[in-house]
C-alpha cells in the first residue's frame, strides 16, 4: 500500500499563497543581479551558475542534516519510491533548473532578454494550464474554468506588455524562432518541475528534501556541463572576495521551496502566474532602487506588471461553471 501523505497545514489562504509567491517570484531579479556581477567578475555565466547551484547545495545540505524534518524526508525518500508514492524520477526535477540556466546562456545573445522571458512564460504558462488539467500536480486534476483561462491570458499579455519598449526594438525575424524554442521549452519544465516538487512536498510534509534534490542533482548537471566546455572556454577567472555574489543560491532556495509548497494548494498554473508576477514586480523594484547603466522606465513596462498581478487575482476567483475544452 502506498504510504500516506505527511500531514501539513489543513488550508492555506489565498491572499497569503499569492503574497508568497510574490516575494518568492520577486527573488528571481534579484538572483539574477547577483549571478550576472558574478559572471562578469569570472568572465563564465556556466561558471557563475555552478558557483550559484553550489552554495546553494551546501546551505540545504547543512539544514537538511542539522533538522529532524530533513532528516526524516531523505530517510523517508526509498519508502516513497518503493511504494510507488511517486516515481523515482521525480527527484530529478532540478535538471529542468539546470536546463534554464544553459538556456540563458545559450540563447539570451541571440535573442535578447525581452525575447526569451516572453518564450519563457508562454511555456510556463502552457506547462501550467496541461499539468493541472491532467492531474500532474499534487492537488489532482484542476479543470481549465474560464478563469484560470483569461488569467493565464492577461498574464502573458501583461509579460509582452511589460517588456514591450524593448520587444518593438529586436527586430524579430524568422531566425528567432528557433533559437525561441529553447526558453519555450525550459519554461515548459520549469512548470512540470513545480508539480513534481510539489508532490514530493506532499510526501515529506514539508519542501526541504525536494528542494535539496533540485540543487543536486543542478549542480551535477551544471557541473558536468561546465567541466565539458572548459577545454573550449578555458578556466574562469579568481572568485571575488564580495560576500553577496554568493547569495544567488540562497534566493534559489526560496523560489523552488515555495513553488513546491504552494502548487498542492493552487495548482501548476495559478501558483506559476504569481511568481511571474513577482518577476515583473521585483524587476520593477530592481530597476528603481538599483537601476543599472541603460535601464528603462518605461510606463509599459509599470502597466504590464500591474496587468499581471491582476491576472493573479482573475485566475485564483472561484470558478463559475464555465470550462474550456
Amino acid at each position: 500500500m502506498p504510504n500516506e501523505p505527511r500531514p501539513t497545514v489543513r488550508a492555506l489562504p489565498l491572499p497569503l499563497g499569492v503574497a508568497a509567491a510574490l516575494v518568492a517570484g520577486a527573488a528571481m531579479p534579484v538572483q539574477g543581479r547577483v549571478n550576472g556581477a558574478l559572471a562578469t567578475e569570472i568572465g563564465s555565466g556556466l561558471g557563475a551558475a555552478v558557483v550559484s547551484f553550489g552554495t546553494g547545495l551546501i546551505v540545504l545540505a547543512v539544514v537538511v542534516a542539522s533538522t529532524r524534518l530533513g532528516r526524516r524526508g531523505l530517510r523517508d525518500m526509498p519508502g516513497h519510491v518503493r511504494n510507488g508514492d511517486f516515481p523515482w524520477w521525480y527527484m530529478l526535477a532540478g535538471l529542468g533548473g539546470a536546463y534554464f540556466v544553459l538556456g540563458q546562456g545559450l540563447a539570451v545573445t541571440l535573442l535578447g532578454v525581452a525575447l526569451f522571458t516572453v518564450a519563457n512564460v508562454a511555456g510556463q504558462i502552457l506547462s501550467g494550464i496541461v499539468a493541472d488539467r491532467i492531474g500532474f500536480g499534487p492537488g489532482g486534476p484542476r479543470p481549465v474554468s474560464s478563469e484560470r483561462f483569461v488569467g493565464a491570458m492577461l498574464a502573458l499579455a501583461g509579460v509582452v506588455w511589460a517588456v514591450w519598449p524593448t520587444l518593438s526594438g529586436a527586430g524579430v525575424s524568422w531566425a528567432t524562432v528557433g533559437p525561441m524554442l529553447l526558453p519555450l521549452s525550459a519554461g515548459v519544465l520549469t512548470g512540470f518541475q513545480q508539480a513534481m516538487n510539489g508532490t514530493q512536498t506532499r510526501y515529506y510534509g514539508n519542501p526541504l528534501p525536494a528542494t535539496f534534490f533540485n540543487f543536486a542533482v543542478g549542480s551535477a548537471a551544471l557541473g558536468a556541463a561546465f567541466l565539458a566546455a572548459l577545454p573550449f572556454t578555458g578556466a574562469p577567472a579568481p572568485l571575488p572576495s564580495d560576500w553577496w555574489m554568493y547569495t544567488g543560491g540562497l534566493l534559489g532556495i526560496v523560489f523552488i521551496a515555495a513553488g513546491a509548497v504552494l502548487v498542492r494548494w493552487f495548482g501548476v498554473l495559478v501558483t506559476s502566474l504569481g511568481l511571474i508576477a513577482g518577476q515583473l514586480a521585483g524587476s520593477l523594484a530592481m530597476d528603481l532602487v538599483a537601476p543599472v547603466a541603460g535601464a528603462r522606465m518605461d510606463l509599459a513596462t509599470v502597466l504590464g506588471t500591474a496587468l499581471a498581478l491582476i491576472a493573479v487575482v482573475v485566475a485564483s476567483a472561484p470558478r463559475a461553471g464555465l470550462r474550456f475544452r
